[in-house]
């Protein structure tokens, strides 16, 4: 069949289309009668949707017309039908809602395909209606689909922010704001965990992080900076065995996760500990995955953390100093000769009981224990930190007399 033949018999006739263009305006007010009876959530919509939306219907029947007329040309029947509404649509119903609209619409001009043709015309007016109703079916799921891959480009732009504020330790009305908009519900329990990303993640692997972390964490946040990946959890369960589920995600190398803080404004701390323990964790090539920013305090502290170098002070060496018993003097003794209880007892003058005693009143005191050599290399170190504190303080002390 060549082209011209084909166009003649495509072409509708006269008198159908002239009963179409006259039957316009009726046909938008049957529409308008039959969505308000048979669609309940039309009814409770706000007139400025319910509005909207009869316009689109309005819009379909007279594009319907046009396309009639020329069934070769739906391109346009996105723009035409839905023009400036694609925001108001999806924001005001469902996809399957507006299915549901879609199908009335149709069902109405079915039903007046008898008053509008011939007898004769009546099989392809009918043939016309549902093709036309399948090219709208069409772009309304294109225009539920790109709002949807818009809504998803701008959480994922606005969750990259909220993760950065927090790395930096923002704290403001604004980031408050943001972390609404993200969905975050948590006010306790929050930490952050990094290591690296796995080398050609999947493109659902974001999605996947979220549903395996839902199981431990009440809200996540997902950053991902070049090859590092970020995870911000709030309300995290069964701190231990999540870290080690949690871990498996990640790709390649350490896995260090921050201590936990009582709210999202303190969260910065844990992403500095968690960052800067992920920096200084290639010097301990034993650690363990995943491995606790605090169990890499004497690692950041030789990588440059002064933030190390305070939480041994303050969580070891003050401790200690404060518990007296010669607690300091015996565990200096104990570490700096080889670890003997009795080498440590005669430098003391004391029975070694005494100092298996005040061994085990460090471990109280710090929680700590000299008797394991990693965790002695901890308080080694604490000790060492304590002592340079102490010394600076001193020399501050003294220019203050000086400058008074």
């Amino acid at each position: 069949m060549d082209a011209s033949r084909r166009t003649t018999q495509s072409a509708p006739k006269s008198q159908t289309l002239a009963r179409l263009r006259s039957n316009i305006g009726s046909l938008s007010t049957t529409t308008l009668r039959q969505l308000d009876a048979s669609l309940p959530w039309y009814r409770h919509l706000r007139a400025d949707e319910r509005s909207a939306l009869g316009l689109i219907a309005q819009k379909g029947i007279s594009s319907f017309v046009s396309w009639y007329e020329h069934p070769s040309s739906p391109a346009w029947v996105l723009s035409d039908v839905f023009g400036a509404a694609p925001t108001e649509l999806t924001r005001s119903i469902s996809l399957q809602k507006a299915l549901q609209l879609i199908r009335t619409v149709v069902q109405v001009v079915e039903d007046q395909v008898p008053d509008l043709a011939p007898e004769a015309d009546q099989p392809d007016l009918r043939e016309a209606v549902l093709r036309y109703s399948r090219e709208v079916a069409f772009a309304a799921a294109d225009v539920y689909a790109r709002a949807a891959e818009t809504r998803g480009s701008w959480d994922t732009r606005l969750e990259a922010l909220v993760v950065d504020a927090i790395l930096r330790g923002e704290s403001s009305d604004a980031l408050r704001s943001r972390i609404a908009a993200v969905g975050w519900t948590a006010q306790s329990a929050i930490t952050v965990i990094v290591g690296s990303s796995p080398s050609d993640p999947s493109p659902s692997f974001v999605s996947e992080l979220r549903r395996a972390t839902a199981r431990f964490a009440t809200d996540t946040l997902v950053g991902i900076q070049g090859d590092r990946l970020i995870l911000v959890l709030g309300g995290m369960k069964g701190h231990e065995s999540a870290y080690q589920r949690i871990s498996e995600l990640f790709g390649p190398g350490p896995v260090v996760h921050g201590p936990i803080a009582d709210s999202l404004a303190e969260a910065s701390g844990s992403a500095q500990a968690a960052f800067a323990g992920l920096v200084a964790a290639r010097g301990w090539p034993m650690a363990p995955r995943p491995v606790a920013a605090d169990d890499l305090l004497p690692e950041r502290v030789m990588s440059g953390d002064d933030a190390a170098g305070r939480a041994l002070v303050a969580g070891i060496y003050r401790p200690l100093l404060a518990a007296s018993n010669g607690l300091v003097e015996t565990l200096s003794s104990y570490l700096s000769l080889g670890h003997s209880l009795e080498a440590t007892a005669r430098e003391l003058f004391v029975h070694a009981n005494t100092v298996r005693y005040r061994l085990r009143r460090v471990t109280e005191v710090t929680g700590w224990d000299p008797l394991l050599p990693r965790e002695a290399f901890v308080l080694q170190t604490a000790l060492v930190m304590g002592r340079l504190a102490t010394v600076e303080e001193a020399q501050h002390e003294r220019q203050n007399g000086r400058s008074k």
